[in-house]
C-alpha cells in the first residue's frame, strides 16, 4: 500500500491496544499490513487465543458479513499498521473485484478448518499429543513463511491455555521436538516458534498417532 493510502485508510497500533472486544457491534475489519494481532475468545472465564495473525491476514469480517456481535477479542502483540475497511467499502470491493472475494472465501474456508481442528485435538486424551496438534494448527492455518521455516506467533503459554495442559509439558514437547530439528528458534525480538519442516513435523504426529487410529493407545 502507498503511504497516501495508508494515510487514509490506515491506521498504527501499539501492543495492547484492542481493535474489538468479544460481544461488540462492528462495522469495520481490520487487515493487517505489519505487526500481529491475536484474536482470543473467553471460555469459562478464561481467555482462549484461538490465532495469532500477520502481515496479509484480516481480522474482524464475521461481524459485517453476518451483522452479528464480534465472536472475539483482537488485541494487538505486535507494533502494526492495519487497513480499517468500512462495511460498506468492504461491499463494494467484493461486488467490483472477483478476486478479492475468492481470497475472502478461501480465507474463511482455512479458518473453518483450523476451528475444526481444534475441537478434535480438544477431545484427544493425550496432552503431549494435544501440544503438536496445536502447533501444527497454527502453523497450518496461520504461519508465516520465513526462510527457516514456518513461524508461528502463538507462545507456548497461548498453547497451554489452548490445550489445557501445564505449562512444563508444552516447554518438555518443544524441547522434544527441537531435538528432533522439527523446531527450529526464531527471531529473538520478538520471540517465535518456528516449524523447520512442516512436512516432517505432519510425518511424525501421523506416525505417534497410527497406534491410537488403529484401537491402540496413543
Amino acid at each position: 500500500m502507498s503511504e497516501s493510502s495508508f494515510a487514509r485508510y490506515g491506521r498504527e497500533y501499539v501492543p495492547g491496544d484492542v481493535l474489538f472486544r468479544e460481544g461488540e457491534s462492528g462495522d469495520v475489519m481490520f487487515v493487517i499490513q505489519s505487526g500481529a494481532v491475536r484474536v482470543s475468545k473467553s471460555v469459562a472465564g478464561e481467555d482462549k487465543v484461538l490465532a495469532v495473525l500477520g502481515p496479509g491476514e484480516f481480522v474482524g469480517e464475521m461481524a459485517i458479513l453476518n451483522g452479528k456481535p464480534r465472536n472475539a477479542t483482537a488485541t494487538v502483540v505486535e507494533p502494526s499498521r492495519c487497513l480499517v475497511v468500512e462495511a460498506r467499502t468492504l461491499q463494494a470491493m467484493l461486488q467490483r473485484n472477483s478476486e478479492i472475494a475468492l481470497r475472502l472465501i478461501k480465507k474463511l474456508a482455512k479458518r473453518l478448518d483450523a476451528a475444526n481442528a481444534l475441537v478434535e485435538l480438544l477431545m484427544h486424551r493425550d496432552p503431549k499429543a494435544r501440544v503438536m496438534l496445536a502447533l501444527a494448527r497454527h502453523a497450518e492455518a496461520f504461519g508465516e513463511e520465513t526462510p527457516e521455516g514456518i513461524r508461528v506467533r502463538t507462545s507456548p503459554a497461548d498453547i497451554a491455555r489452548e490445550v489445557d495442559v501445564d505449562r512444563e509439558t508444552v516447554d518438555e514437547v518443544m524441547a522434544r521436538l527441537r531435538r528432533l530439528k522439527l523446531l527450529a528458534d526464531g527471531p529473538p525480538a520478538p520471540a517465535a516458534i518456528v516449524v523447520a519442516d512442516m512436512r516432517r513435523f505432519i510425518d511424525f504426529i501421523e506416525f505417534l498417532e497410527t497406534p491410537r487410529k488403529l484401537g491402540g493407545e496413543s
